[in-house]
């Protein structure tokens, strides 16, 4: 869809609605904002004691491999075009990845999650993306790049 076609934020069940993941395996809470080449989401899910991707009652670091994905994946869907199925995609690569916090449950206030596409075509996409604290400090940041899968 065009960009004037989709809206221009999002709730937890909106996104929910749009990517392949529901529950609480959908880890963003909202949209704030996104263009045809990014897309900026917020997530609460990273303080919730029944996060499902938490091991042994910590949500490590890595995981904002996951919330970055998601925001891919959302990106993609509002950025299809009209009347377009969603198309479902894998996470191929990542790269350039830098944890700089050891695990993601400890940090206050909401996480900004933010991914920028970078290159890609009706096959695939490359984007870079980051993480974010309430004070704008950086968390995670790399690459990805997601193939789509071109099956019916």
């Amino acid at each position: 869809m065009t960009p004037a076609a989709q809206p221009a934020t999002l709730d937890h069940a909106g996104i929910a609605a749009r990517i392949p993941h529901s529950g609480r395996m959908c880890l963003l809470a909202t949209l704030q904002s996104w263009s045809a080449e990014s897309v900026r989401c917020t997530a609460t899910s990273h303080r919730d004691a029944a996060n499902p991707l938490r091991a042994g009652g910590v949500l490590p670091a890595p995981v904002a491999i996951e919330y970055a994905a998601q925001a891919m994946a959302l990106h993609g869907t509002l950025c299809a075009e009209a009347g377009a199925a969603p198309r479902p995609g894998f996470l191929a690569s990542v790269r350039g990845v830098r944890l700089l916090v050891p695990r993601l449950d400890d940090i206050e206030g909401p996480l900004t999650v933010a991914a920028q596409r970078l290159a890609g075509d009706s096959g695939q996409a490359r984007y870079a993306f980051t993480l974010y604290d309430e004070r704008a400090t950086l968390l995670a940041e790399g690459r990805a790049t997601v193939i789509l899968n071109a099956l019916p």
